[in-house]
This record gives C-alpha cells, structure tokens and sequence, in this order.
C-alpha cells in the first residue's frame, strides 16, 4: 500500500517544484528563519556568560538537538496541522472514503519539500553543537547522540498529531496547536532551569518537554540536573517519545471515530 502514498508525495514536489523561483525563495527564507533561532543563542551570550546555569556550548548542544528533531517531526508529520482547514471544508469527507489511512492521505497531502531543507540545516547545526559542547564521550553516549534528535522527532511528531486532532472538537484550534508544536519546540531549545514555578513543572515534566534536548543533553555532558532530577531519567528520552506517540494515536483514533461529517 506504499505505492499509493508515494505517488501523492511525487505529485506534490512535482507540483511545487514547477515554480522555481517561489521554491527558491521558500528554501532562503527557511535557512534564514532557522539560522535567526541560533543567533538568538550567541545575543543572549553577548550579555551573559551563562544561561540558567549553562555555558554557551551546553546551551548550543540542547537547541541542537531540537534543531534537528523539530524539522524531523515537521518534515515527517507536519502537515496534520491542515487537519482544521480539511474539517472545515469537508474535504476530509474525501479522505475516508479512499481505501487508505487517512493519517498516512493527510501526511502525504500538500507536502511542504522546502521541508526537507530544515532537515539538513538541522543536522548542520546538531553536528556543529556536538563539536563544541563538552560532551563526555562513552559508548553510551554515542548512542543517544543519534537517539536523542530521533526522540524529539518522534515526540514532536506525536504533539503535532495531538494538536491538530483538536481540530475534531474545536475547528479554530490553530492557535491552540501551535503554543505546544512551536511554543514547545522554544521551550525545550532552552535549560528547563530558566523557566520557574506552575509553567516549568506543566510543561517541563507534565508534558515531557524536559526529555526532549534538556536531560539527554545532560546525559551527554555527564552532568547531574541542577533542579534534583534522578540521573536515570536523563537516559529515558526514547521511552518518554513512544509513550507520546502512544497516546497521539490513541486520541487520533478516537477523533477520527468522533468525527461527524459537514453534511450530517
């Protein structure tokens, strides 16, 4: 059943792809958007010498991590988000009624290839952290260097997918959607100890964000956590992101059964 999806995802390059110089100008503006967030991390260095307790190379190997995760998950699962515009005007009626996943139609649907791009200017910048961030090497080590970009796409998969299964209750959702996709991927791109209070403990480890870049890269710096974490809980990123994902598909499945269609 590949076959199918894949001549989606050919349509929609072939289709973007046609007019090259706006492909073009996509493909900057994303370089320059994502290269913006890493410049954010040296101003905030030009006037202090830490952040929350973090030199500047272990604070560039946590927003790293989330560089690469990030376009990952936005690359692989992004275009769930379009789930409110397709409730709305009940083209999602024509998404049930092919014989496939209509998970798997919305991913394939309107794919974005500038994408692809983000992708590799995130492992630009995730290799470029692991470069100058004190990291201390052991076998270990080396495997959450690749599991720990592979986890945050898997959780930031699963949060897109929550997000916009909102959109079955509550079509106006983008807004809602967006303060846990990009307002999550900001807060985890940063130390959990700059945040304080009922927001740190909501979104730091309520909603697993803790386990995306802050404790694996505490892990990978052979550093115990400042705010009291137990040591093992470093290593559980890869755990944290498929229970996520779990729970993602558990509430897209009952949405999809919630659904009711624009004309009944």
């Amino acid at each position: 059943m590949a076959s199918p999806y894949w001549h989606l995802l050919v349509a929609q390059v072939r289709s973007q792809t046609q007019y090259r110089f706006s492909f073009t100008l996509e493909l900057v503006f994303s370089t320059v958007l994502t290269l913006l967030d890493v410049a954010t991390v040296f101003v905030l260095f030009t006037v202090n010498d830490s952040l929350g307790g973090f030199g500047g190379g272990e604070v560039f190997l946590m927003v790293g991590i989330c560089a690469l995760g990030f376009p990952l998950a936005d690359f692989a699962v992004g275009n769930v988000e379009r789930l409110r515009i397709y409730v709305r005007g009940g083209l999602f009626d024509a998404v049930l009624l092919r014989p496939l996943s209509a998970l798997g139609q919305l991913l394939a649907m309107d794919l974005s290839a500038r994408r692809a791009g983000r992708v590799v200017q995130g492992l630009v910048i995730y290799v470029v952290a692991l470069v100058v961030a004190p990291i201390a090497w052991s076998p270990a080590a080396a495997v959450l260097v690749v599991l720990a970009p592979l986890s945050a796409a898997v959780f930031f998969g699963a949060i897109f997918v929550g997000a916009a299964t909102v959109a079955f209750w509550w079509i106006e959702s983008g807004e809602f959607a967006n303060a846990f996709t990009y307002g999550g991927r900001d807060f985890a791109s940063y130390p959990t100890t700059v945040f304080g209070g009922l927001f740190r403990r909501v979104f730091a480890y309520a909603l697993g964000f803790a386990f995306v870049a802050y404790l694996p890269a505490l892990a990978l710096l052979g550093r115990s956590d400042p705010l009291g974490v137990p040591d093992w809980l470093r290593w559980c990123s890869p755990l944290v992101a498929l229970f996520a994902a779990g729970l993602a598909a558990l509430f897209w499945r009952t949405g999809v059964r919630h659904y009711r269609s624009t004309g009944s």
